[in-house]
């Protein structure tokens, strides 16, 4: 009801703009108050107005304010300040709907949303790294389906890249197995933790004698040709560990709905059709001397940013994320050519917020690098090397042909896990089963990678508008965000030894390839293992089941709001003890302030679904006006308030991909209902009146933080 009360405000005041003043805004910023006794909207419209009609701003709203008339919902508008107006809603109004919980309708963009997250190579366990991204792809779809959109949930795996190469060879000439008995250890309950140790040793075999590395260039080879022992080992090794990813996502409900694999873009000639097609539209061009020789090429003119830094030295936004981190600094080359991001400027220096004279000298060295290589990217992306083979970019250009319904091919479906609640996931194949979903053509696409494919992502961008694709180019979204490490005492209590200088360190950085990280199931598992024991020594009445139930609950509600609460910018440095703090803003404060409102109705002889489901029966819209109006109903009046701003939150975060802002709400409502709780001893008060709407009152926040914590994918425990 939030949201619908300020699109009707923003509305009226459209109409009275065109009106009065001949004006057209198709934005109406609408902000709000600092306090809830100033009133729930708030608009700074007259200072934007103020030059156009050449009027002071308080002169304008007093114009706004006595002109707009009535607007429904509403009370009253009121001058603030040197112009600022003030909403009021009609709170008992307001109060009666959100008990009700009226949803009015809404329109509904036309189309299918594709959301592709996870993605993990299939040659290893999942680690925390990816965790993040499945949580932020998940929540996002959840999202998305609060907001009434259908979402299909794409998982791409490459199956055929440098990752799963690695590991075969780790199987060939390090274990020298047979497929036999690789097929016999992919059976393993964990054989994608044992493919984890090999990759590490893979690694360690190539820095002995740089001519073992001639044997990844043979498997890859032997992947992309396809038909052979190599391949078909890659198929048992890749599908194994597949496996055991979506067991183990599935453990924080987290599902999918198609798996498109690269070995089918390869073989099904995805890229032979989109190659036709690039060549065709001119985007693609062959170089004949250069260079880049022998290759195709995407030109990429040089901007006007690119050019202002490259020739004028313009300083680049320098970002200091908090002090003795290391230093991000990127430098936007405009949409067309994506951006240049450069890391640990110069390599591993610690600069120092309080050392500025450091800080000007690693300003001057970035610059220098970022000069470089601004000039080492000359205006040409290659997309076909010119031994033939096809980049990585080149391959996601012909798959995005697809996810839009451009390509003109498709791939085969088989069904390839099913869920717990009888959900398929579906696989690609070269053939397939007839009876299928259909996926792909869809009308916007959301790809949750990390921030460091950026380049790439854009890449694919441009090639859609050089193909006269803009629409789709428009409605194609690349969701990035940046790493997971984990807080040196983290690191500790997963049984890493760390050096003095580690333990000194904010955060320490993990590797696969050095088989420093944390598996994403040890990680779970050490979670559940801390909930079940404070579980344990709270609830030992309860039976051994249902405190493991509890338990995980709170452990996956830990891990993801942990992994939500940050923004997608933020680095993140993981800890135990930090996730699962019943304290702050945690994923088990949230909860408790839920189990917490449930004990009030049961220890008032109430069912609190029951009641929720007809809270709006119990109190009058009279009894509404009793209780939130006035300074004495402020306090109370601002939880309500909080309580009706979940779609509106929503709306936020699909807005801005930022996930963050559901997880700060809940974590806002929380708190207003804790401090609530201690005020008002609900079950001791006498007037059966405000006994009703106090019970109302926590009927509604618990209904808000339950849809909330859904969203984010956090289920609510019966006990904490």
């Amino acid at each position: 009801m939030y949201r619908h009360l300020e699109r009707r405000l923003a509305q009226q005041i459209r109409e009275f703009l065109r009106r009065s003043y001949g004006l057209d805004l198709p934005k109406i910023v609408i902000e709000q108050p600092p306090r809830v006794e100033l009133g729930e909207y708030a608009l700074p419209l007259a200072f934007e107005l103020a030059k156009k009609l050449r009027k002071p701003p308080r002169k304008i709203a007093e114009e706004i304010v006595a002109g707009i008339g009535a607007i429904e919902g509403f009370e009253k508008l009121e001058i603030a300040g040197a112009g600022y107006i003030n909403a009021r809603v009609n709170r008992e109004r307001l109060a009666t709907a959100i008990a009700a919980d009226e949803r009015p309708k809404i329109d509904i963009p036309e189309g299918k949303v594709l959301v592709e997250h996870s993605s993990i190579n299939p040659n290893k366990a999942a680690h925390i790294g990816h965790l993040r991204n499945a949580i932020l792809g998940d929540t996002f779809v959840r999202l998305l389906g609060f907001a009434g959109r259908e979402v299909d949930v794409q998982n791409y795996i490459d199956n055929t890249g440098v990752q799963v190469a690695d590991v075969i060879v780790g199987f060939l000439h390090l274990d020298k197995k047979s497929r036999a008995e690789i097929e016999e250890l992919t059976r393993q309950p964990r054989f994608d933790y044992y493919c984890w140790d090999l990759y590490a040793q893979v690694s360690g075999w190539y820095e002995l004698d740089k001519q073992n590395r001639d044997a990844r260039q043979q498997v890859l080879h032997a992947l992309e040709e396809g038909g052979n022992e190599t391949a078909a080992i890659a198929d048992l090794i890749s599908i194994a560990v597949l496996r055991r990813h979506l067991e183990t996502m599935d453990r924080l409900d987290i599902e999918y709905d198609f798996l498109p694999r690269e070995s089918e873009i390869l073989h099904l000639h995805f890229w032979d059709a989109a190659f036709t097609k690039l060549k065709d539209a001119g985007v693609l061009s062959f170089e004949t001397e250069g260079k880049n020789k022998g290759c195709w090429v995407m030109r990429r003119p040089k901007t006007a940013s690119t050019q202002a830094i490259g020739d004028a030295g313009e300083i680049p936004k320098f970002d200091l994320k908090s002090k003795d981190l290391i230093v991000d600094l990127y430098v936007s080359q405009g949409p067309e050519t994506g951006a240049v991001r450069i890391t640990h400027i110069p390599t591993g220096t610690v600069v120092s917020s309080k050392n500025e004279a450091s800080l000007e000298k690693n300003r001057e060295c970035a610059m220098n690098l970022i000069r470089s290589q601004l000039a080492e990217m000359e205006s040409q992306k290659v997309i076909v090397r010119s031994n033939g083979t096809v980049g990585y970019v080149g391959k996601d250009i012909a798959y995005h042909l697809w996810k839009f319904g451009l390509l003109g091919r498709d791939f085969g479906y088989r069904k390839f896990y099913r869920y717990p609640n009888e959900h398929d996931c579906w696989i690609s194949t070269t053939d397939g089963e007839p009876d299928h979903p259909h996926f792909g053509d869809v009308a916007e696409i959301y790809n949750v990678i990390d921030a460091r494919q950026a380049e790439a992502q854009n890449t694919v961008i441009e090639a859609l508008r050089g193909l006269g694709y803009n629409q789709q180019a428009d409605h194609y979204t690349h969701f990035s965000y940046e790493m997971v490490a984990l807080t040196p005492r983290c690191a500790a209590d997963l049984g890493y030894q760390l050096s003095d200088e580690d333990k000194g360190r904010s955060y320490i950085e993990v590797s696969g390839r050095k088989g420093f990280g944390v598996k994403a199931d040890d990680l779970i598992d050490t979670l559940i293992a801390s909930a079940k024991k404070e579980v344990d020594s709270r609830h030992p009445q309860i039976n051994e089941e249902e405190r493991m139930t509890i338990a995980t609950q709170i452990a996956v509600g830990a891990l993801r709001y942990f992994m939500l609460k940050f923004t997608k910018s933020s680095v993140i440095a993981f800890d135990f003890k930090e996730a699962l703090s019943f304290e702050g803003e945690t994923g088990p404060y949230a909860q408790y302030a839920v189990v917490r409102a449930s004990n009030i109705f049961r220890k008032g002889g109430l069912d609190p679904d029951m009641f929720a489901g007809s809270v709006a029966s119990y109190v009058s819209t009279a009894d509404f006006a009793k209780y939130v109006n006035g300074a004495d109903g402020d306090e109370i009046w601002e939880l309500w308030l909080a309580s009706s701003k979940t779609s509106f939150v929503v709306d936020q975060c699909i807005a801005t991909t930022e996930p963050a802002y559901l997880a700060k709400h809940v974590f806002q409502l929380a708190q207003l209902f804790n401090a609530f709780y201690h005020r008002h001893p609900i079950l001791a008060e006498q007037d059966e009146g405000r006994k009703r709407f106090l019970f109302a009152t926590v009927a509604v926040v618990r209904r808000e933080l339950i849809r909330a914590l859904a969203v984010m994918g956090i289920a609510v425990p019966s006990a904490m």
